[in-house]
């Protein structure tokens, strides 16, 4: 009786981490190995989520039919591989795979490594990464594909793979006739009829099965991802012309020019601080800008700075 009632406490309490999955907190379950590039999203199966915190911080997930970022990744295996994504499915970190704070689950995103101009197209299937400065977490596989698994992280680019109508999860409504119409008539059989080959074809086909010239069928089943020697497995992967690239720490955007300028007064201690004026959508914005900064272990200090002073809409960005 004991054994039954532990039981049932501990069912309940994996019931209660599903439903607070966000934090990537849910118990080991068998891993689940998946292989190529990300299927096609499907649209009915698509959620947009609703808000949630982590650590004191609330995130709103949201459609964002235009979303293109630039900004620093890092990438996530072993200790979460085979547990549960916040969409329901299987982290495989030998998959196309990546965890986004926001973006619709799932949702397929293209991820461009701005120090290699390597890109791969990769299924959004988890939240995360929350950690300040990081806008994208991807899984081991791609991090080796794109190049950075030994570094860690990258600066990267992150654009909405497709037309952007992925977001779109509505289903389509049976009519009532539609439901009542009867099934299509099956269709007629087809005949086969065996052809006598041409003069010699009898003859070449012994020659070639008797000399070991043709196609062999594999007689064991192909590796599981991750097994063998270790070498990178197959991917899409695109490679454009590397251009220069720069790390800033954003602290704020503003309407008004008065208000970017005390702002970048109060920072101007963490190192060159400037303002950048920008049009978005017919409306000019003042974003406060420190840097160019030398690395990302140095926008990390920057970034808790800014944070420290009650700026939390702050963020690292590529340029």
């Amino acid at each position: 009786m004991g054994l039954l009632v532990a039981t049932l406490v501990l069912a309940g309490c994996a019931q209660t981490q599903l439903a607070m999955h966000v934090a990537k907190k849910i118990g080991q379950a068998g891993a689940e190995t998946t292989s190529g590039a990300p299927a096609p999203i499907d649209r009915s199966k698509v959620k947009v989520g609703k808000p949630y915190q982590i650590k004191g911080v609330w995130y709103y997930p949201k459609r964002q039919p235009d979303y293109d970022e630039t900004g620093i990744a890092s990438w996530y295996g072993e200790p979460f591989h085979g547990r549960k994504t916040a969409n329901g499915e299987r982290y495989d970190m030998n998959a196309l795979t990546a965890a986004h704070k926001t973006l619709p689950l799932p949702t397929n995103v293209r991820v461009t490594n701005l120090g290699n101009g390597r890109s791969l197209m990769l299924r959004v299937n988890d939240r995360g990464p929350f950690v300040h400065g990081r806008i994208i977490d991807v899984s081991r596989r791609a991090a080796q594909l794109l190049g950075f698994q030994g570094a860690g992280t990258a600066k990267v680019r992150v654009t909405l793979e497709g037309s952007g109508d992925v977001q779109v999860a509505a289903k389509p409504a049976t009519s009532e006739a539609e439901r009542k119409a009867l099934p299509a008539l099956p269709k007629a059989g087809v005949t086969s009829q065996r052809l006598t080959p041409p003069s010699g074809a009898a003859q070449k086909s012994k020659k070639r099965a008797s000399s070991g010239t043709g196609a062999r069928v594999a007689s064991r089943p192909p590796r599981r991802l991750g097994e063998g020697t270790g070498s990178l497995p197959a991917g899409v992967v695109r490679t454009a012309k590397v251009t220069p690239s720069r790390i800033f720490v954003q602290a704020g955007s503003f309407i008004k020019y008065d208000n970017a300028n005390r702002l970048r007064a109060r920072l101007a201690y963490l190192g060159p601080t400037k303002i950048a004026a920008v049009w978005v959508k017919e409306r000019e914005f003042f974003r406060v800008r420190v840097g160019p900064v030398g690395s990302v272990k140095s926008a990390d200090e920057i970034l808790d700075s800014v944070i420290a002073k009650g700026l939390h809409d702050a963020r690292i960005i590529v340029d």
